[in-house]
């Protein structure tokens, strides 16, 4: 297949099993830095693997978001709160409609070089707490983006249905060393162990019987 996408790329373990899984349809890569809690640990694998891969890749600054819009990532580690990934208390981490304005840019990028699809790597763990995860969401943007561009660009997003742990296998399968992946809200030198998506990444990981090199705090 002709490399015809744009993948939205963050550095993480499920954006990176997707640039792996995908990347003789890849054409370039976007990392938007919106300057997230977890942004700059995220941002050093993205750019590790975009050049291991021969893969292009842009970092986008959106720090616009920081400034104006309200969401727990977008504040002090402190705030991030801990416990299940699908806990009620983990909605302080969604930042509003970021999936939105983020397939939008990149949408403009597609058709700017001749692609015809925007690649997310949302997934159905997603689905409780991140409106813009959600396959009716994604389904929209994709027509919306259909109907607002000559090239008919339309979302990707083969991840939307399945698990952590299926992405996980999906990882396994291609030999992937997760520990080359960034998933803490914390942010820190190492995973925290203790944050929502700490706790989802070494739970798939386990469940998929993938080693887990990560290094967590506790």
């Amino acid at each position: 297949m002709a490399k015809d996408a744009v993948i939205i790329y963050s550095g993480g373990m499920d954006s990176t099993t997707m640039l792996y899984e995908f990347q003789s349809e890849i054409a370039l890569a976007v990392t938007f830095d919106y300057d997230s809690t977890q942004n700059a640990r995220e941002r050093e694998f993205a750019v590790m693997h975009c050049k291991r891969l021969g893969i292009k890749h842009l970092i986008i600054p959106l720090d616009f978001m920081h400034q104006y819009f309200k969401s727990s990532l977008l504040g002090n580690p402190e705030d991030i709160p801990e416990g299940n990934y699908d806990d009620e208390n983990m909605k302080s981490t969604v930042v509003p409609f970021r999936n939105g304005i983020m397939l939008s840019i990149a949408c403009g990028l597609a058709e700017s070089n001749g692609l015809k699809r925007v690649m997310i790597a949302n997934h159905s763990g997603d689905h409780a707490i991140y409106p813009d995860c959600r396959p009716d969401f994604v389904q929209a943007m994709s027509e919306a983006m259909s109907a607002g561009t000559y090239e008919n660009v339309t979302v990707f997003a083969p991840y939307t249905l399945l698990s952590k742990k299926d992405i996980a296998l999906h990882g396994k399968a291609l030999g992937l060393d997760y520990s080359e992946t960034y998933s803490c809200y914390k942010g820190g030198a190492h995973h925290c162990g203790k944050c929502g998506t700490c706790r989802e990444r070494r739970e798939a990981l386990q469940e998929a019987g993938v080693e887990d090199k990560t290094v967590y705090d506790c």
